[in-house]
């Protein structure tokens, strides 16, 4: 597919799929039940971690998880003792009790210690998106927990495409007026995004030309935001919506027949 025909079809795929229709079955409708951006972030962090598995799945726990914290998450992170925290109970699939406490703890220390919370803890290391996820991972890990707990939090520079952490920072960050996307952070700049790589949005994205590396790692994820920067340098992660509505759409096995 010629440049400028790929580039039409990604941008007309991406305003299909970028509407607020498509947050009642995604991950993101959890976030999307508040209002606070404190709320937002928080909750919305730890249902970015746990978004891997069957949608449906998901956005179940993530109701679960605003039922834990009484609907109020920043309320809940700042007030709840130590045995409020250790009487959590809650999993999904390898994301158990113990990690969910230690995710909490994490986030209330941030709160405490930084001003600006979340926000702030992605900002320790400005000089590629790569370095800012793994200076934040390493303040997260600077928390007391259990070994098990750091498979949950992906690291760039160890070769992972980071894929939940670049979904949470999509929700955050992007701005767009469309609705889905929340944009209430302004200290990253839409155009450092990276868009949220995994098997589904892999396999699209090499039969479209745009990546030629096999594993879906921070190479191949530096591939691909280097190609469909090509296409629109200030908000390169909304192809993110039209790599997924292509593949769940059926399109893909369109395009290939």
């Amino acid at each position: 597919m010629k440049k400028e025909i790929l580039r039409v079809f990604l941008e007309e795929q991406a305003d299909r799929f970028n509407q607020v229709q498509f947050i009642t079955d995604d991950p993101i409708s959890i976030p999307h039940r508040f209002t606070a951006p404190e709320d937002i972030e928080i909750i919305g962090f730890i249902v970015a971690t746990i978004s891997w598995g069957q949608r449906p799945t998901i956005i179940k726990n993530g109701l679960k998880l605003c039922e834990i914290m009484g609907n109020a998450p920043y309320d809940f992170i700042k007030n709840a003792s130590d045995q409020d925290l250790k009487d959590l109970h809650f999993v999904h699939r390898t994301f158990n009790a113990d990690d969910l406490n230690f995710f909490l703890r994490a986030m209330r220390s941030f709160y405490k210690t930084n001003n600006g919370g979340l926000e702030a803890a992605f900002n320790l290391e400005t000089s590629s998106m790569a370095g800012r996820i793994a200076a934040f991972r390493q303040e997260f890990l600077k928390t007391p927990h259990q070994k098990r707990s750091e498979k949950h939090l992906s690291n760039p520079l160890s070769g992972s495409a980071s894929k939940r952490i670049n979904m949470f920072l999509r929700w955050m960050v992007r701005k767009d007026n469309k609705g889905v996307d929340f944009g209430i952070w302004n200290s990253i700049d839409p155009s450092e995004l990276y868009i949220p790589l995994d098997v589904h949005t892999g396999n699209v994205a090499r039969e479209l030309g745009l990546i030629k590396r096999k594993a879906n790692d921070w190479k191949a994820l530096e591939e691909l935001m280097n190609a469909v920067k090509r296409f629109d340098a200030h908000d390169p992660c909304k192809y993110d919506f039209a790599l997924f509505g292509i593949g769940v759409s059926g399109l893909l096995q369109e395009l290939k027949s």
